[in-house]
């Protein structure tokens, strides 16, 4: 069997890059089906992505890994960060994270009977963020980088009950997240893919009134939306030149 030897594209993130890759529902990507191409990539941005590069340029070898897992946070980012990046040995690496940290944080809040509070830690998480992108730099010094904004959107189980009150909490927190991201791709020269900016203008125009049409719980992008999230992100990586 022939070997791809080109550019090697890492996608890390959580449930949105997963897409249940490797036929995988959540496990680890050693427990996941590796072998089996119809199932790779998932059914994502990223599948997305991956079916462009690979289909209109097969003469450049592109070689695609789908690291996310559904659930993750940034510190479980970490805690795989070795294994399904830095072995990995990308030429280019995408990350999106940021909903879960957020979702997790608004359920403290929701079920917690302590009267402090304490406020979300975005100087920990971006230490964090900083930390990872410095330990993929160290492995591999040309890497090219693409951070994606997280998002979400009115519509489904976070604008219902309980959830619906924190909801502009979770739009304020999520901005606070984008802007930390956007000073982290500055500093590292990094693409910046503002999955924020486009959810929030395809929400502005919906089809029939149809709130969930790009994103169907609040947090998940339908295929229509995924759509769109790969066609921002081919575009960004165009005008940054990191699959060339």
């Amino acid at each position: 069997m022939a070997v791809a030897t080109g550019r090697r594209v890492v996608f890390i993130g959580d449930s949105i890059t997963d897409g249940n890759w490797g036929k995988g529902d959540g496990k680890r990507s050693s427990d996941r089906n590796l072998w089996d191409r119809n199932h790779l990539y998932g059914s994502g941005y990223m599948y997305l992505c991956a079916t462009y590069y690979q289909g209109y340029f097969p003469e450049r070898g592109y070689l695609f890994f789908n690291r996310g897992v559904g659930g993750n946070t940034l510190g479980e980012l970490a805690d795989r960060w070795q294994e399904d990046v830095v072995d990995l040995r990308p030429d280019v690496l995408s990350v999106l994270v940021g909903t879960n940290d957020i979702s997790r944080y608004l359920h403290w809040l929701m079920v917690s009977a302590a009267v402090e509070k304490p406020e979300f830690d975005f100087a920990g998480w971006e230490k964090t963020y900083r930390r990872l992108l410095d330990e993929a730099r160290r492995a591999n010094p040309d890497l090219k980088i693409l951070l994606c904004t997280p998002f979400a959107a009115p519509s489904g189980a976070v604008v219902e009950g309980i959830q619906g009150e924190y909801y502009p909490l979770r739009q304020q927190l999520l901005a606070q997240c984008c802007a930390v991201i956007e000073r982290i791709a500055a500093d590292y020269g990094a693409a910046l893919v503002p999955f924020h900016r486009l959810v929030a203008g395809l929400e502005t125009a919906l089809p029939n009134g149809d709130a969930t049409y790009w994103v169907w719980d609040g947090i998940h992008p339908t295929p229509a939306c995924h759509r769109r999230m790969a066609d921002c992100w081919i575009e960004a990586a165009a005008r940054s030149g990191a699959m060339e």
